[in-house]
């Protein structure tokens, strides 16, 4: 199962995507010809998770340069670029593709999409093996674990395989899952209803677990660890990830569990010196105080809705790339991230 593919055509070809939207009810996909209707799809979380972004940002460069004239696609480009400010792979994305069709053309951009297409599978399949041996350290002595996740890292959220569902679907085909707790991630519940949905898919155990539960579940003991992802990485180590990922952190410290933050090398991004500066998306009142379009707050009631929160470097055992494994400084202030292993 890919998340996002491009499908070639005898002139010219399209986007191909799933519908997280319309998961887990049905599994349907959706075929991108425009770029308007790309930027609607990742508006409305139709495809989202850094790597697919990153993907789409691309793919979504070659469609542009492919059908438009060139100022027209510029401006697409644009529109493309700061449709989810949070996310940094979605700028890296749309980059690449386009300065391979300044310097080659849209054949080049088509090329260069495809090649982040395919090194993202790599990453997955990278990040899964290091972090099971780092979980191995970090957990001596334990056959099987317990692992939290929230929001969903999982193939739908990259390619096709994913960044810290990744670890735990590597986990499970070693038969050393005992039981991944899914937090349910409100408001959209990506964890309920698209983590739970790739669990039930690859047969392991779990549950999901109400967001407000997940402080007390880890300071009652038998959770090994916790795994999340991220949209950002600043160069100190703070990591922007789905909202009430902070939560989790704090809580984890608490309760003496490792907690991981697993995410491509493409994530880390060297040009934001720290959290303080990543930008958080507000996504609106909207999917807060309706539920699939019926009020749930009294009418004139509005909400802060970030999409996203920022963990500080202190809280984070170690980040787990496609090509270290980094310990962040312990210290706040410390200008980059410690190499632990290459």
């Amino acid at each position: 199962m890919r998340t996002i593919d491009w499908v070639p055509g005898p002139n010219t070809g399209h986007i191909r995507l799933i519908d997280q939207t319309r998961l887990p009810g049905s599994l349907v996909e959706l075929d991108v010809h425009t770029v308007d209707q790309l930027v609607d799809a990742i508006g409305r979380l139709a495809v989202r998770g850094a790597p697919a972004l990153g993907v789409a940002g691309a793919l979504g460069v070659a469609l542009a340069v492919d059908t438009l004239p060139a100022q027209e696609a510029m401006g697409q480009v644009a529109r493309l670029r700061a449709a989810r400010p949070t996310a940094v792979n979605l700028a890296l994305g749309v980059d690449t593709a386009l300065a391979a069709f300044r310097s080659g053309g849209p054949d080049a951009a088509l090329a260069a999409a495809l090649r982040m297409r395919d090194q993202d599978i790599a990453a997955c399949r990278a990040m899964a093996r290091r972090g099971v041996d780092l979980l191995a350290r970090l957990c001596p002595g334990r056959i099987e674990l317990t692992v939290m996740t929230i929001c969903n890292t999982g193939a739908l959220a990259a390619v096709e395989h994913g960044t810290a569902l990744g670890v735990v679907e590597q986990l499970h085909a070693e038969g050393r899952l005992a039981r991944a707790l899914a937090c349910e991630t409100r408001p959209l519940l990506q964890g309920a209803r698209l983590t739970a949905w790739e669990l039930e898919r690859m047969g392991a155990r779990y549950d999901v677990l109400v967001d407000s539960a997940a402080a007390s579940v880890l300071a009652a003991g038998g959770v090994d660890a916790v795994l999340v992802g991220a949209d950002r990485i600043a160069a100190n180590g703070d990591t922007a990830n789905k909202i009430g990922t902070f939560a989790l952190s704090l809580a984890a410290a608490h309760a003496g569990v490792p907690f991981l933050v697993v995410a491509p090398e493409t994530t880390v991004d060297g040009g934001t010196p720290s959290g303080e500066q990543i930008k958080i998306e507000d996504r609106g009142s909207a999917e807060v105080c309706e539920f699939h379009g019926v009020r749930t707050t009294p009418e004139g009631a509005t909400a802060l809705n970030p999409a996203f929160d920022v963990t500080p470097a202190r809280l984070i055992t170690a980040i787990v790339t496609d090509r270290r494994v980094v310990r962040p400084p312990e210290q706040p202030g410390t200008p980059a991230l410690n190499e632990e292993e290459a």
